[in-house]
C-alpha cells in the first residue's frame, strides 16, 4: 500500500502523469509492493528551490508505505524514480529528493490494517 506523491516545479500534462503512474506501478516491485495497491499523486507547478535557486526542473517525491523495505530496495527504488522523472519530465537525477516514510499503521476502507 504505497502512496507516491510527486511535487514538481513545472507543469505535468495528463499524458505525462499517466506515463509516470504506469512506470511507478512497475517500479514499486523494487520495494516489495504491487501496483494493485498503489496510489499516486501529483503537485505540478510547485515553487521549489534547491541550493538557494529556483530551477525549472526540480522534484520532491514522497514514498509512504505500509511496512518497510531494505536499504538496498530503497536504493533501487530511488534509482527508478530518478530514471522515470528524467525520462518523462527531463528532471536531472541531482535535482530529485526522495523521502521514504514506512509505517506500521495504515488505514483503508474504514479500518486500520
Amino acid at each position: 500500500m504505497p502512496f507516491i506523491n510527486t511535487m514538481y516545479s513545472g507543469d505535468i500534462t495528463d499524458a505525462q502523469q499517466d506515463e509516470i503512474k504506469t512506470a511507478l506501478g512497475k517500479a514499486v516491485s523494487a520495494i516489495g509492493k504491487s501496483e494493485a495497491w498503489l496510489m499516486v499523486g501529483f503537485e505540478p507547478n510547485s515553487p521549489l528551490y534547491f541550493k538557494g535557486e529556483k530551477s525549472e526542473k526540480i522534484a520532491y517525491v514522497e514514498v509512504n508505505l505500509f511496512g518497510s523495505a531494505s536499504g538496498s530496495a530503497y536504493d533501487k527504488m530511488t534509482g527508478e524514480i530518478c530514471r522515470i522523472l528524467g525520462d518523462s519530465l527531463g528532471v536531472p537525477a541531482d535535482k530529485v529528493y526522495v523521502k521514504y516514510s514506512p509505517t506500521d499503521h495504515w488505514g483503508w476502507n474504514g479500518r486500520n490494517l
